[in-house]
């Protein structure tokens, strides 16, 4: 009969034995209350208690938490836009006392002054304004919450504006507006290509104009040179000036016929091209040449004093 009361009371201490041993993981923080009143803090390792009087009241992780508020505001030029703002924050290791018993529900506690802060900075911004001072947005939402979570026993790490996302209308405004400009741009660069493509294009066309002119100088003056030479040879053999530029022009005359007949394919007439155009063009330049000479005589026989 002792011994069926003796291993009930066995089990039952060796219950209590082990109960009074628990384990504290690292970066936690365990409260430990007696009889409801706050006993003190255990940090990571082998912790005993007292069976039956002290027990667990709570685990706080030391580790670093975030919390992500979604907040929807106004701004200056009245566009509604919803911020995602995400705060780090950690329970201070001296101070688990007052994260436990000071602040019932952190988040929410965090959340309302995220709300206070962001509703208070955006309204005096621009949308454009918000986007690129998205980071004055986190300062100001971090300082006011340090000072006020500080006496809670909790410490922010770090604010970020993750997300800003303005009412579709106004995004769709806002992308033609962009793609009203890129093709501005880009129709002002085509613009720019054109008109330099037009005026290389005029400078290539000058420059080609005035080499073309050149050449052409170039030949005439070469002609006139084998004609000057030519005149000189036929004077030597008794033929004067006349006659030798009639001589001469005769003789570009045939070979002008002689180089076009010598193209199968050429569709060039020369006119004119009769057995008798030579000898009529050789007396029309001699009667020319004899008519501009009486011209200039008579000229000089009017004249006698002005010669003088």
């Amino acid at each position: 009969m002792g011994s069926f009361i003796f291993i009930p009371l066995l089990f039952f201490g060796l219950i209590i034995l082990f109960s009074s041993f628990f384990i504290v993981k690292q970066q936690t923080a365990v409260i430990i209350e007696r009889f409801g009143k706050f006993q003190s803090i255990r940090h990571s390792g082998l912790q005993m208690k007292i069976p039956l009087i002290d027990r667990i009241a709570a685990r706080i992780g030391l580790k670093i938490q975030q919390l992500d508020v979604i907040v929807e505001t106004k701004t200056l030029d009245d566009v509604f836009v919803k911020l995602k703002v995400s705060v780090q924050y950690v329970v201070i290791r001296d101070k688990v006392y007052e994260a436990f018993y000071k602040l019932e529900y952190p988040h929410d506690q965090i959340t309302s002054y995220v709300f206070d802060v962001v509703r208070a900075e955006v309204p005096k911004m621009k949308l454009d304004d918000v986007f690129v001072k998205k980071d004055d947005i986190a300062i100001a939402v971090k300082s006011e919450l340090q000072d006020a979570m500080l006496d809670y026993g909790y410490d922010i790490i770090k604010t970020l504006v993750t997300d800003i996302d303005p009412d579709a209308q106004v995004k769709a405004a806002m992308n033609r507006i962009n793609a009203s400009e890129r093709e501005k741009i880009a129709a002002q660069f085509e613009g720019d290509a054109a008109r330099i493509l037009i005026v290389e294009k005029a400078k290539a066309e000058a420059e080609s104009k005035r080499l073309q002119g050149q050449g052409i100088a170039d030949q005439r003056r070469e002609i006139a040179r084998g004609l000057e030479e030519s005149v000189e040879v036929l004077n030597k053999v008794g033929i004067n000036s006349q006659e030798a530029s009639a001589l001469i022009v005769v003789t570009q005359h045939y070979d002008t016929l002689q180089s076009i007949g010598e193209e199968t394919n050429t569709n060039l007439i020369l006119l004119p091209n009769s057995p008798q155009a030579g000898s009529d063009m050789l007396n029309n330049m001699v009667a020319s040449f004899t008519a501009s000479n009486m011209i200039g005589e008579q000229m000089k026989k009017g004249n006698p004093r002005k010669k003088e």
